[in-house]
């Protein structure tokens, strides 16, 4: 049964470890402050939280340098103080998945010291070397500007070893038998600790066979559907939740052309037009990119987010469209990164509290499992003083108290927001729990609704016509129960004719507030939206709901 796929309607609450609670008051965020924070997570509503990288590491790369898979990295904690957060967590219902990074390793992992040794050593094959420098030694960095190549010479070794990422991060040689191995170690170590399932960093570049020179790596999907498998073997319900900011057309083989891929993919795809149609208020090629992105089989979904621990990606738009969002919502040239993203949260790049509440509105409404950022339910902002990615990587400000809650420490992992309007002093969970008028306590009102509306996750959806008004209105319907949801992207009022086939006095009922829509004599519902607004409606007699042809 579909319904008993829980990811489907999973709320999945994301969160850096370092940044989330410091209890032990050395400036860094652990395993204990999160333990004292789940109740928090557990009355915000959230299903699943996933973990950012925790493992011990030199840290060069927000924890994405891994030098130890089997571990805790000291600053967060010990494997008991693990095991403890998994007990507290399940306790009150709240599934973990957590970053499996193994298109990569730290070039401290011993795996990497030992591969530099000698050609003869055991874990020379699980990296990609090269005797002379390759041809395409400066092409293909992830990071643009700040990356200098994909391939770099180590001395002690005496060949050239490639990195898709940052030349301290070597990738690992997939290809190898005894690396895919490894891996399914690694994955079976972490179940066996009672997490669900595994955001799997960088999916493209895991399944890539790279060489030296300028020809096309080919993908292995086959070591995916390995790595599915193996997962159902060990643990049945969990899950593999993947990067892969691909093309359309490409997400079948990710997600298997059986299902016997990822679970879930995040939709870089509709996550850039959708902050397109916010910027100019034209839904079309958002309503587009959800058509292109149907889930391509019953077990696959989507997972929709906002915002996340990197830049907003706006490559896949055009030079054009990628210029208005700029225009809108990162005009300054520090508020841009790489030439393709926006280093900023969600609500200060928005700007105001309307729009907020439209952008979340509009991400739980989307077929798919909704990713909630840690710190965007309450709205906080961002430093852009910070280098690069770091600007979005601020602690969490918890109260008005010193660090913002966060640490007793003087000096923490990044300077907490202390200038602004979106300041600690003025915007924390403590003063947004007792004002009801909050968006945290609007957020946790959203996140009950979405809990009740099944339809979403597991439903057939389509995209109703509203005569070319910047309005999004979908349809779901699902044995029996149907919903409408509208969004209006524009900054004035909008009035939305809907011909749903229900007849003469037939009812909307809107799940917000205390009203109802009636169909007028043909059976139309002239709905009002206010500026930026949205309204959600479960249809009172909807056995025959139907849009009009």
């Amino acid at each position: 049964m579909i319904e008993d796929l829980w990811y489907k309607n999973a709320i999945i609450y994301s969160l850096d470890l370092e940044t989330f609670l410091d209890a032990d008051g050395d400036g860094i965020g652990d395993f204990e402050g999160l333990c004292r924070r789940l109740d928090y997570l557990h009355a915000l509503g959230v299903d699943a939280v996933w973990l950012a990288p925790f493992q011990p590491t030199p840290n060069r790369d927000n924890g994405y340098d891994i030098r130890d898979y089997y571990g805790v990295d000291p600053r967060h904690g010990s494997s008991g103080d693990f095991v403890a957060f998994m007990h507290q967590a399940d306790k009150r219902g709240i599934k973990v998945i957590i970053d499996l990074v193994v298109n990569h390793t730290s070039d401290e992992h011993p795996w990497f010291q030992e591969a530099r040794k000698a050609k003869d050593s055991r874990y020379r094959d699980w990296y990609v070397w090269s005797e002379k420098k390759p041809s395409d030694w400066n092409e293909g960095m992830v990071f643009p500007g700040v990356q200098k190549s994909t391939w770099t010479l180590d001395k002690k070794a005496g060949a050239y070893y490639f990195h898709r990422f940052f030349e301290f991060q070597p990738d690992l040689n997939v290809d190898h038998p005894e690396v895919r191995e490894e891996i399914r170690k690694v994955m079976g170590y972490w179940l066996q600790l009672g997490v669900a399932g595994f955001r799997v960093d960088a999916v493209p570049f895991i399944l890539e066979s790279p060489s030296p020179g300028p020809a096309e790596p080919k993908l292995r999907f086959d070591y995916l559907y390995e790595m599915r498998r193996f997962l159902q073997w060990r643990k049945g319900d969990a899950v593999l939740l993947g990067e892969a900011n691909v093309l359309p057309e490409d997400s079948r083989n990710y997600f298997g052309p059986q299902g016997e891929g990822i679970h879930l993919m995040f939709n870089f795809f509709v996550n850039q037009y959708l902050f397109y149609a916010l910027a100019t208020a034209d839904v079309k090629p958002l309503a587009e990119a959800l058509e292109a992105t149907r889930a391509l089989y019953p077990t696959a979904q989507w997972a929709h987010f906002l915002r996340n621990h990197d830049e907003l990606d706006l490559g896949r738009l055009t030079d054009e469209q990628r210029q208005k969002v700029f225009d809108r919502f990162g005009p300054e040239e520090t508020m841009q990164l790489y030439h393709r993203g926006i280093r900023r949260r969600l609500s200060p790049m928005l700007g105001s509290r309307p729009l907020t509440e439209l952008a979340y509105s509009l991400l739980f409404s989307l077929p798919g499992a909704p990713v909630i950022r840690y710190g965007d339910e309450i709205g906080m902002g961002d430093d852009l003083r910070l280098p690069e990615r770091e600007a979005v990587r601020t602690p969490m400000q918890w109260s008005n108290d010193p660090q913002a809650g966060f640490s007793a420490s003087e000096k923490v992992v990044h300077p907490v927001v202390e200038e602004g309007p979106y300041a600690y002093p003025h915007l924390n969970v403590a003063a947004q729990r007792r004002d009801p008028g909050s968006l945290l306590n609007w957020m946790t009102a959203l996140v009950r609704l979405r809990k009740e509306c099944l339809e979403i996750g597991n439903g057939d959806w389509q995209i109703l016509d509203t005569n070319g008004l910047p309005v999004l209105a979908m349809l779901y319907h699902r044995q029996g129960r149907s919903l409408v949801i509208l969004h209006n992207f524009d900054e004035k009022p909008q009035e939305v004719a809907l011909s749903l086939k229900q007849g003469r006095g037939s009812r909307l009922v809107d799940l917000m507030v205390d009203r109802e829509e009636t169909a007028d004599a043909q059976g139309v519902h002239r709905i009002l939206l206010d500026a930026c607004g949205y309204r959600w409606f479960r249809a009172g007699d909807s056995s025959h709901l139907l849009p009009a042809s």
